[in-house]
């Protein structure tokens, strides 16, 4: 089965807010939204949305045996596991294992994720 399709809207529209789900655990500092999706290999294009005043420190740094590609949208959001802040531009492909966050924002950030659950390492 192939990834989900749609037409063209947008997803940072003030008219598509109420499609923006809180992450578990995290209500009040994430949110995400889920583009389009492969329900037979999961894989899956998302948002993430980090809240302002967000941080994942609590919850520590994570990892997953699958690739996963990131780009950061808009706004400003630091990870830990490298140091450093990130901001619109960045662009990640993250190998399978690969340590990143906690994560932290003062202003908020928007994150586009591609993730490939079923091309575990």
């Amino acid at each position: 089965m192939p990834k989900s399709t749609t037409t063209y809207w947008n997803t940072l529209h003030d008219s598509s807010q109420s499609k923006w789900i809180p992450i578990k655990g995290m209500e009040s500092m994430a949110e995400e939204l889920t583009l389009s999706i492969d329900l037979e290999t999961g894989e899956y294009t998302r948002l993430t949305r980090f809240l302002p005043g967000a941080d994942t420190t609590p919850f520590g740094g994570k990892s997953h045996a699958y690739p996963e590609e990131i780009f950061i949208m808009s706004g400003r959001l630091y990870d830990a596991a490298f140091g450093m802040w990130l901001e619109a531009g960045h662009y990640a492909s993250r190998p399978p294992g690969e340590q990143h966050g906690p994560f932290k924002t003062e202003t908020g950030c928007v994150v586009l994720e591609v993730s490939f659950p079923n091309r575990i390492a």
